[in-house]
């Protein structure tokens, strides 16, 4: 238990050095100059077409005036020192503008705002991997990041430690930084080309704020407060709160916890609560490999999902945010089946969308370079949701099974393009297949046991049958954490995008933990 009292002495005593420290300066030069939160910066985007906040700090009292584009605001400072005006919601512009905020005779000036479409980017190192890390293994991420020069959209990253509190604040200045083949070098692979199609796509200009952290769960991401409305949720913040890592490692539903940014709410209350209420459009997520590694348990990240959702929509008060996600691809790992199911089922939250990546070919790589056709999927869901863009947002995803003496007949949601046998041709490249067998089906009859199956197309459905199982009971697609050499799982719609692995009976495939060990201590 000595990472219980570690953590304690280093969030106790230095919040409480941190608490004192800060309330004398507050008593004296802490609000002596208008203050401007710390995520305005020089070369920011704000958020086109919704209200938006501007926030800061200054003596109480005093009155604040915030000036942009046309638009003039005043205010007066609460007794906390805290100051918030609302802009009215704007056009896109790519003309750079100047933010003014001035109080007593104090003068903030942000320079080169545009104003355009704004997205939060966030979870492991699949989403922190960069474009220069892509370039440097992928013929076609050099070609883009050579490409790579785009004035309107901006990359903003956040690399503040975790805490045991929300921060108000970030400690300096954010860095906006302006797309060129340079820059983008060090920003997030997925995040560029997601921006770089709905800046094509919509000709407007486009944010992203990273806030990703590498080889972390999902819990730390998460506003300690949703974690609520299932038993799961409970412990793993009651334990948390306690420090008791051992008992995290050992629930059903645990991890593998290192340290306190594992902790429930400890990246949010660092990297994200600092942002809030920044308008955005929206966000996308791309993570689970931490919570389905060795000895980590992935059931309930369904919970999990529908806590972080929830969290950041009522933080940001938009109960229609959209988040848009990236299921785990295939990998070694026994836990990463279990995982991407329970992705597939947090598609039930409204206004959310999932990414399948099991049919790009990762080399058995936990970091593949290709981060072209996770980045360009992902941009399909916003483009059809929030954008009005007439495209197919997804593969197939499962609807139903229907039974009928020794066949199953399997129809999907998102076939409205049709079905096909596909294959990986290169990246952004799948075409159909010349053979037009379908891999990956398998049934189960009552006497338990899951057998190969033949699958063919018959319209938008799937029809299923095996010559050893006579009278199935359920079907399943893809639930192997990888497909067997040879025989790529190739169901697609007719627009190229991958079906998602699923089970018609989940109950069909208990999860065993002994299968996947805690690592030895």
């Amino acid at each position: 238990m000595h990472f219980r009292r570690d953590f304690r002495l280093r969030f106790g005593r230095f919040g409480l050095v941190l608490i004192l420290v800060l309330q004398l300066v507050g008593s004296s030069v802490a609000f002596a100059d208008v203050h401007l939160a710390n995520v305005f910066a020089d070369r920011m985007v704000l958020q086109r077409e919704l209200p938006v906040p501007v926030w800061g700090t200054a003596e109480p009292g005093a009155s604040v005036l915030v000036a942009f584009d046309g638009q003039s605001h005043t205010t007066i400072v609460d007794e906390q020192g805290r100051w918030r005006v609302t802009l009215a919601a704007m056009s896109a512009s790519a003309s750079p503008r100047e933010l003014v905020v001035q109080s007593e005779g104090d003068r903030v000036v942000r320079k080169n705002v545009l104003v355009g479409e704004v997205w939060l980017a966030a979870g492991q190192s699949n989403m922190a991997y960069t474009a220069g890390a892509m370039a440097s293994r992928l013929a076609e991420g050099q070609d883009l990041v050579s490409a790579a020069d785009f004035p309107v959209i901006r990359f903003c990253r956040i690399n503040e430690p975790d805490s045991p509190l929300p921060l108000d604040d970030l400690p300096t200045v954010a860095r906006w930084d302006v797309c060129t083949p340079q820059s983008v070098l060090q920003h997030s692979a997925v995040a560029f080309v997601f921006a770089r199609r709905l800046h094509q796509a919509l000709q407007v200009p486009i944010g992203v704020i990273d806030c990703s952290w590498g080889g972390k769960p999902i819990e730390p991401f998460i506003p300690v407060e949703a974690f609520v409305g299932h038993p799961t949720l409970v412990e793993l913040a009651a334990r948390a709160k306690a420090g008791d890592i051992e008992g995290i490692q050992a629930m059903p539903g645990g991890t593998y916890v290192r340290n306190s940014s594992w902790l429930a709410g400890t990246i949010y209350n660092g990297r994200i609560a600092p942002l809030v209420p920044y308008a955005i459009r929206g966000a996308i997520w791309y993570q689970g490999e931490s919570n389905s590694g060795r000895g980590e348990d992935p059931r309930d990240y369904e919970h999990k999902m529908r806590a972080l959702v929830e969290g950041w929509r009522r933080v940001w008060e938009r109960d229609r945010l959209p988040v848009y996600f990236v299921q785990l691809p295939q990998w070694s790992s026994y836990a990463w089946t279990y995982l991407r199911e329970e992705q597939r089922r947090a598609q039930s939250l409204p206004h959310t969308g999932m990414v399948v990546t099991i049919d790009l070919d990762n080399g058995n790589d936990i970091h593949p370079p290709n981060k072209i056709d996770v980045g360009e999927r992902l941009a399909r869901w916003p483009l059809a949701n929030e954008y009005g863009r007439a495209i197919e947002a997804s593969g197939p995803m499962f609807r139903e099974a229907k039974i009928h003496e020794a066949t199953v007949t399997v129809s999907f949601e998102y076939a409205g393009s049709g079905l096909m046998v596909g294959r990986v041709a290169g990246v952004q490249s799948i075409q159909p297949s010349h053979d037009d067998r379908l891999n990956g089906f398998e049934l189960i009859g009552r006497e338990g046991r899951w057998q190969a199956a033949n699958a063919r197309i018959e319209g938008d459905t799937v029809v299923v049958s095996s010559p050893d199982v006579a009278q199935p009971i359920a079907v399943r697609y893809a639930c192997h954490p990888e497909a067997k050499a040879g025989e790529p799982w190739n169901l697609y719609s007719r627009k190229g995008l991958s079906a998602s692995p699923f089970c018609s009976d989940w109950k069909l495939m208990p999860y065993d933990a002994g299968k996947n060990p805690m690592p030895a201590k």
